[in-house]
């Protein structure tokens, strides 16, 4: 049996967050009507860095360029949506302006995945008691440990990558939360992995408001990407069941961690 091309799986987990990382965008964009199609590209005047940023964060950026057509003015918009970044608490690494005007796609996903962290993950993680009485903890481990705290024991749950592959744990959650919204994920058959991904995450998505940034192909490759992952399930924290939902009833007979 041939071994796994390392460089095409590296590339593929790359593909994977840019485009979950380009949805996660959009999603907060098009309140304010804008879209990126190319991370690359899209980014190079600053304007959709600065919308983005005034719609994650609920402020103003009055001062900026609003019509860039030349090169100076552009990198004085992505300076001005760099130096507000930093105004937030968020810490920035080896990035600047000229980066994001040339397009490096490796420094804008980890600046965006700073964002995300900010924006959607680096936030309390409440259980049903309150809080989780460890100010140690971080980001990730808190999300897993509310995400553990949603599912049955006998759903392996220690990552946010092979743990996810067969569909089975993102149905769980989408019970979990809503309990009674997806009781029939404990008879789906792991090896309907796609399946089972689409079913739960279009529930998620109808009745609890969670959206697909994540592709449930990707969900499922052996090559999921980490933060892609975190970045869709940080949504379930906060998501609320709609009403008319197709509530089942439920087996009280699972024990969730």
């Amino acid at each position: 049996m041939e071994s796994e091309d390392p460089t095409a799986a590296d590339a593929e987990w790359k593909k994977i967050q840019q485009n979950t990382f380009t949805r996660w965008c959009n999603e907060h964009l098009k309140t304010v009507n804008k879209y990126i199609y190319n991370l690359e590209t899209d980014l190079c005047d600053g304007l959709l860095l600065i919308d983005l940023l005034q719609v994650l964060s609920n402020k103003k950026i009055s001062e900026y360029n609003k019509k860039p057509s030349f090169k100076s003015k552009k990198l004085e918009n992505i300076s001005i949506a760099l130096k507000f970044i930093e105004d937030e608490n968020i810490r920035l690494v080896n990035i600047d302006a000229s980066d994001i005007f040339k397009g490096i796609l490796k420094l804008i996903l980890g600046l965006l995945w700073t964002l995300i962290l900010k924006y959607a993950i680096s936030r309390p993680y409440l259980d049903d008691d309150g809080d989780r009485g460890d100010e140690h903890i971080t980001p990730k481990q808190a999300l897993l440990g509310w995400i553990q705290s949603k599912i049955p024991s006998k759903v392996p749950m220690t990552n946010f990558t092979k743990d996810w592959n067969n569909g089975l744990a993102v149905g769980a959650l989408v019970d979990g939360v809503a309990p009674g919204l997806y009781p029939d994920w404990k008879n789906n058959d792991p090896k309907d992995a796609l399946m089972n991904a689409k079913e739960a995450m279009k529930l998620a998505e109808v009745w609890l408001g969670v959206p697909q940034v994540l592709d449930p192909s990707d969900m499922v490759n052996p090559n999921l990407d980490e933060l892609s992952t975190m970045c869709y399930l940080s949504a379930f924290v906060e998501a609320k069941l709609k009403p008319g939902a197709p509530i089942k009833p439920c087996d009280n007979g699972d024990k969730t961690k």
